[in-house]
């Protein structure tokens, strides 16, 4: 199993991302994951200043890329 599969499975419980956990997963920067969230493909949630994305929306928007 490689890096980015078992990175993807140890989240496979939850419902949504942080914006880190979306930069693990996709293995870039944490500007370049912001800039990401920040662009509408994904459904996302402020709570405060923490930004939860979609693991769903997440989730179907990866596999529409590969």
């Amino acid at each position: 199993m490689d890096y980015e599969s078992s990175t993807i499975n140890s989240y496979s419980g939850k419902r949504t991302y942080t914006v880190k956990e979306i930069s693990d997963i996709l293995g870039i920067g944490r500007t370049a994951a912001y800039k990401l969230v920040h662009s509408g493909v994904f459904k996302t949630v402020q709570i405060g200043t923490t930004i939860r994305v979609s693991k769903q929306s997440f989730d179907e928007w990866l596999d529409r890329q590969m």
